[in-house]
């Protein structure tokens, strides 16, 4: 599980004492016991690592817009800083499909589904997001599935 590997990466590096890396792990952690929070009261409690996955994509995410912010503001000292939290959030991800694989799945799950427009792009991406979570970006996704359907 993903949540023991970020406990155990956490040890190790307290251990090694490695400080932007603990921090950064800490703030994962901070993140994921923030959104079990949320969902204390949630009628449907969804797998554990697909929600720690959530988590680290919209981390990565905030990442990746702060260090654009960082690189156009020329301040480079805190855009290596989030770039080096964005290493260790990517580390613990699962495996993302590339864009062939990708396309390959949406392929599939159309074909499936019998999808024939875009009219039928809500049904699509509910069966990617349930089949595919935690491997395929949606917001990705979203456009391969609209190019599917419109050709």
């Amino acid at each position: 599980m993903i949540r023991d590997d970020i406990k155990t990466a956490l040890v190790a590096a307290m251990k090694a004492r490695e400080s932007e890396r603990t921090a950064a792990i800490r703030l994962i952690q901070a993140a994921i016991k923030n959104r079990d929070i949320e969902l204390r009261t949630a009628t449907v409690q969804p797998d554990d690592d697909l929600l720690i996955t959530e988590v680290l994509q919209k981390m990565g995410k905030q990442r990746r817009e702060s260090i654009e912010m960082f690189d156009n503001g020329g301040r480079t000292e805190l855009a290596d800083k989030e770039r080096a939290e964005l290493g260790v959030i990517e580390g613990f991800l699962p495996k993302q499909m590339d864009e062939a694989e990708a396309k390959a799945a949406i392929a599939g799950v159309v074909a499936d589904l019998g999808a024939s427009s875009v009219k039928d792009m809500g049904k699509v991406m509910a069966a990617v997001k349930e089949r595919f979570a935690g491997q395929l970006d949606m917001a990705k996704a979203s456009g391969l599935v609209k190019a599917a359907l419109a050709g």
